[in-house]
């Protein structure tokens, strides 16, 4: 018996030992991409800049840099032993900032480094993870004397031990897409802009959209002479030689019934007069872009029906350039482009307008040519082309008088220019883009200096406000809900650009896939674009859109906020009890508002995370603390639902990271 019993407690003890059994995982063995909220997102075994890891002068082989605020999040599920690092900032790093590691878990903090700075040694991380089902890495930033938040920060030998047969899994995004707008009428309803800008003697293109039962047709009363009108396409073009204010209205009609509108056209020295709204290809296709995309594109924003809606501009990013030539010796599209003007009148013919993208640098981001060169041609040859990241800046010879020239021939109605932005090339591109022959709508991006700010409006017609957007609440908060200070320079002709809408599937830094943002944010998302008067581009396949996204981007009234001809953006007004709260003035008097659920995001190192508790808030909303007294008439934008009249406050519940977005009339 006693042989029997030892036999069995062996035989336990082993089956313990192999349940027990782990395995390390380096964090730069993951898609680490993957994990981070980062703005920019994380490097492998190497640093931000690109070079090898180094903390107070000692080498680590193995690790991941991030730069700036960096949130990584993990799902472990409870099949993790310990999680283990050193942690320090990067040498090549900015010496005058102070940055701070924490591990949490589960909602607590598990490790904190404290204030650490270039030169200081690294910090051994080792925390237990036993039973831990969520895991996040912070590093947070001081910002320097001068208000600079960007600096280098490493994890390095970042390593997880999880049980055998276990791997690290991003964060479920499975919350309820739930659908609020309620769908159009079969009766016709225009949705396009109220207001539109021209210079005397340039084209005008402008298409009326409808929602409605098809067949519409479409007419105009007092259409000025010059101009005419397409009635079964809704596009109206020609051009107007005086300046002035021509007021037009319009109507829309189908076998139900039909709308009225009117339409305001101002030809002067401002272009447009509301914020562009339509597609951007570099989230969708990135370098992998070409022709047949491009029209793609066009036809799947005509058979989903965002047209109808007021979308309008298809717009090619970087990889189009091919070498100068033509008449004008200008940037020609490469042979994924073989008929571009054919392409672009093709565009034209839906309603829609054709955006490209250009740089004054030598060499583009992607890594074709620019607006610059350093031979007197504007060759651009291999040698440059495969050193791409030694000619990203202008070169001796300039060439923005001959590419505007191209781009205004081909029907050009977009450029976004993008560099490192600096004045004078911005301003040598604003007056070739004025003297080509054609409104040409001029975007600069990105990461406009505030210093200056006037400049921007002054010059361009967009300027973007902040780095590239990620699929994330880190990234959405940083590129939106931190602008107020822009607001002063957004207006009629010139607006602050956050990038684009980061919702669908998406490609920013990883391969496509659906927006980790949640359905709550992905309505704060929509809402702060609009209330902020900011260009509303997609970029995301739309032929991939579904019924959800569909439904975001189709809220005619919240579509209205930010296409509203006042053109002032709105401004944060109160923040109280982790509810911010945004208010946008609108032309007939009324006022757009925004209460969004930001839950003290930034206050805490726990706010960066998604936990898997997170609750809607009640909130009561006091119109007195923003000024509004009086008697106001409500209404649900999103719901498209009247809610009554309120004096004094309003009670309602707000999702986490979620918005309500009200109209207010006064009575």
């Amino acid at each position: 018996m006693d042989r029997v019993v030892r036999l069995l407690i062996v035989i336990l003890l082993i089956s313990e030992g192999c349940a027990h059994k782990t395995t390390g995982i380096w964090l730069d063995d993951l898609k680490i991409k993957t994990f981070s909220e980062g703005i920019p997102s994380v490097s492998q075994k190497k640093n931000q800049a690109g070079d090898s890891i180094f903390i107070a002068g000692k080498y680590f082989e193995r690790g991941i840099g991030v730069q700036s605020v960096s949130v990584l999040s993990f799902l472990l599920n409870g099949k993790a032993e310990q999680f283990s690092a050193m942690v320090g900032a990067d040498d090549k790093g900015n010496k005058n900032m102070k940055v701070q590691f924490y591990v949490l878990g589960d909602q607590k903090i598990l490790f904190e480094s404290g204030d650490m700075k270039v030169g200081d040694a690294a910090k051994k991380v080792n925390v237990d993870l036993s039973g831990i089902q969520r895991m996040g890495l912070l590093v947070t930033v001081s910002l320097d004397d001068e208000g600079y938040g960007k600096t280098y920060s490493e994890w390095a030998n970042a390593k997880i031990v999880m049980l055998e047969g276990n791997v690290p899994m991003n964060i479920p995004n499975t919350d309820e897409k739930y659908i609020l707008t309620p769908p159009p009428t079969k009766t016709p309803k225009i949705t396009s802009s109220k207001i539109v800008g021209a210079t005397p003697g340039n084209p005008v293109l402008y298409t009326i959209t409808a929602t409605g039962e098809r067949p519409i047709r479409f007419s105009a009363m007092n259409l000025p002479i010059g101009l005419s009108l397409d009635e079964s396409t809704g596009i109206i073009s020609g051009k107007l030689m005086k300046k002035g204010t021509y007021i037009t209205s319009l109507l829309a009609k189908n076998a139900l019934a039909e709308d009225q509108n009117q339409l305001k056209i101002v030809i002067g020295d401002t272009i447009a007069l509301t914020p562009p709204i339509g597609w951007n290809g570099w989230n969708s296709w990135a370098r992998n872009i070409d022709q047949e995309k491009v029209i793609a594109s066009a036809n799947a924003m005509v058979k989903m029906g965002l047209n109808n809606h007021g979308w309008t501009y298809i717009n090619i990013d970087d990889a189009w350039q091919g070498q100068r030539g033509g008449k004008f010796n200008a940037l020609q599209p490469n042979e994924k482009f073989p008929k571009f003007k054919e392409m672009i009148q093709t565009i034209h013919s839906k309603g829609l307008k054709l955006g490209v993208y250009s740089t004054p640098w030598i060499s583009s981001y992607a890594g074709y040519a620019g607006a610059s060169s350093d031979f007197e041609k504007g060759e651009y040859p291999d040698s440059v082309k495969n050193n791409k990241r030694a000619y990203r800046r202008v070169g001796k010879y300039r060439f923005e008088m001959e590419d505007a020239r191209q781009m205004a021939e081909w029907g050009v109605d977009y450029l976004k220019y993008d560099w490192r932005i600096e004045l004078n090339s911005a301003e040598r591109m604003s007056q070739a883009l004025k003297k080509s022959g054609r409104d040409i709508f001029f975007s600069i991006s990105n990461s406009a200096p505030f210093d200056h700010a006037k400049d921007w409006a002054r010059v361009a017609n967009a300027w973007r406000t902040g780095p590239d957007i990620r699929d994330s609440w880190l990234s959405l908060y940083t590129s939106a809900f931190t602008t107020d200070k822009w607001a002063p320079f957004g207006g009629p002709g010139h607006w602050n650009d956050p990038d684009m809408l980061i919702l669908g599937n998406v490609t920013t830094g990883t391969d496509l896939h659906p927006t980790r943002l949640t359905p709550d944010e992905q309505y704060s998302h929509v809402t702060i674009f609009s209330l902020l008067a900011a260009p509303l581009l997609i970029g995301c396949p739309i032929e991939q859109l579904d019924e959800f996204t569909m439904n975001l981007l189709t809220n005619d009234e919240v579509i209205e906020v930010d296409q509203d001809p006042l053109g002032k953006p709105g401004r944060l007004v109160a923040e109280e009890n982790g509810v911010k709260i945004w208010l946008k003035q609108l032309e007939d008097g009324s006022f757009a508002i925004g209460l969004f659920n930001i839950a003290d995001y930034g206050k805490t190192p726990q706010s960066y995370f998604r936990w898997g508790n997170e609750m809607a808030k009640p909130f009561t909303f006091d119109f007195a603390k923003i000024g509004l007294n009086g008697r106001w008439k409500l209404r649900d934008v999103w719901r498209q639902k009247d809610l009554g009249e309120f004096e004094g406050s309003f009670k309602t519940e707000i999702r986490h990271h979620g918005v309500v977005m009200l109209k207010m009339v006064k009575i």
